[in-house]
Formats: structure tokens, C-alpha cells, sequence
């Protein structure tokens, strides 16, 4: 079996990015200045209460979402459109049900190669479900089988939307070390939002802290801490309690949008 060629990991770039919703009671505004730069071949973490814009900061990565003011690039070039350079994993699988896990994770290619396949569903743990449906599978395997839907086309960034936050602890803490296994085999640039402290300092390399709406990113801290990583050391709480200390911090302060 043949594997698939590499992929260059990107540069994301972000600059003074503003996002407001329009509706029927007016504007709301839910992303403000939001600048960050991730370097190509890092995990970040971006974590935010409920409601920050740390979703919507990501389906804009993506494409999915337009910007009233700013800039998104992927290795210098503006994004205003969803392309295959990003792969999106959603907090539901969304898989297709009447498609099998093969026929899932090939979708949208324009040439199906058997061994392609077979290598992405390897690398995700599921050799051998090829050919179940996704009424077969428990929610961890159906996560993989999305995850290897968006690996498929080597994308040079990998967007993880709350991908673990409707798995239970044991099946959360499993597919995190995987996804830490598939991010150093395939060395794509990983963006990870999520509420989750604890695995946010467990998988990447930097956190970024959102505030209230309109969210902004108030601080950035730097994970220094070995791989693997174990969450038992006091090290790991140290810095564990340190990024907790910061969410709550802008937690606290009030909402300061209007509609």
C-alpha cells in the first residue's frame, strides 16, 4: 500500500479581524481585533466561554464565514473561500449515514484511491470498519472517521471544533492522544478550539485565552512543557492552573456588546 505524499504544513495569519451578525433587533458583534499568527506545523489551542466567537473565528479559517473588516491568510494568501489546503472536524461527526466509513471518508474527491483511503482510516483506528455505517459505530470511531474525512486531502491546517466535547472522559482522553499521534505523523498545522483547559495544555503548543463577546484573544501562553505530557505532574497543574487563572479572569469581566 502506497501512502499518500506529504504536505507542507501553512502559516495561518491572522489581522485585526472584526465579525458582527445582522439581524432583526441589529447588530451584534462578536469578534473584535482579533490578530494571531500560528506558525506552520503548530498546535494551538483557542479556548472561550460559550457565546466568545471562538466558533465563528473558526468556520471564517475555514471559509464558511465572511469578515467585515481584516484579514485571514493561509501562507500569504487572503481566505475568502472554504478550500481543501483547510480540513474542518465539527463537535458532531457528520457523517453521511447512508455512506459507508469508506465511502465517508473518500466524499468529495474527485479520484478515489482505494489505498488513500485505506491509509487515513489505518491512521485513525479504524482498519477494518471500512465498511460499516455510521449507525454502526460508537461516537469515538464515528470522530475518526470524520477526522479522516478531512485528513484525506492533506490539508495544510486542520480545524478542530470542539471535536471531543460530546465523547465521554475515557473516549475524550483516547482520541486525544491519537489526534497528538496523526498531528506528528502528518505535520499539519492544528487549530483547536475548545472549553476544555486541561486539554488545551495537554495538546498544544500555544493557548490563546478569547474574552467575553465580542471576543478577542487577551493573552496568548506559551505550553512549555515536554511530550508526552503527562496531567498527573505537578508541572502539568502549574501550567494547567495558570491558563485556568487567565479564562477566569476574562471571564469575569461583562459583556460589552450591544444589539
Amino acid at each position: 500500500m502506497t501512502e499518500p505524499k506529504d504536505a507542507r504544513p501553512g502559516r495561518l495569519l491572522i489581522e485585526d479581524l472584526q465579525k458582527s451578525y445582522v439581524g432583526s433587533s441589529g447588530s451584534l458583534k462578536v469578534l473584535t481585533d482579533i490578530s494571531l499568527d500560528v506558525k506552520a506545523g503548530e498546535f494551538i489551542a483557542i479556548v472561550g466561554g460559550s457565546g466568545c466567537g471562538k466558533s465563528s473565528l473558526l468556520r471564517i479559517i475555514a471559509g464558511l464565514e465572511t469578515v467585515e473588516a481584516g484579514r485571514v491568510s493561509l501562507d500569504g494568501v487572503p481566505i475568502i473561500h472554504p478550500g481543501i489546503d483547510r480540513g474542518l472536524v465539527f463537535q458532531e461527526h457528520r457523517l453521511f449515514p447512508w455512506l459507508t466509513v469508506f465511502d465517508n471518508v473518500a466524499f468529495g474527491l474527485e479520484e478515489v484511491a482505494e489505498d488513500e483511503v485505506l491509509h487515513y482510516t489505518r491512521l485513525v483506528g479504524l482498519q477494518g470498519f471500512e465498511e460499516a455505517y455510521p449507525h454502526q459505530l460508537s461516537g469515538g470511531m464515528a470522530q475518526r472517521a470524520a477526522i479522516a474525512r478531512a485528513l484525506i486531502n492533506r490539508p495544510r491546517v486542520l480545524l478542530l471544533d470542539e471535536p471531543f466535547g460530546a465523547l465521554d472522559a475515557f473516549t475524550r482522553m483516547q482520541l486525544q492522544e491519537e489526534i497528538l499521534s496523526i498531528w506528528r505523523s502528518e505535520g499539519t498545522t492544528v487549530v483547536l478550539v475548545t472549553h476544555d483547559i486541561e486539554e488545551a495544555v495537554f495538546l498544544s503548543d500555544r493557548v490563546a485565552v478569547m474574552s467575553n463577546r465580542p471576543g478577542t484573544v487577551r493573552k496568548t501562553i506559551p505550553i512549555d512543557l515536554p511530550r508526552p505530557r503527562d496531567r498527573t505532574t505537578d508541572s502539568f497543574s502549574r501550567v494547567r492552573s495558570l491558563v485556568h487563572r487567565e479564562f477566569f479572569r476574562v471571564r469575569e469581566q461583562p459583556d460589552d456588546y450591544q444589539i
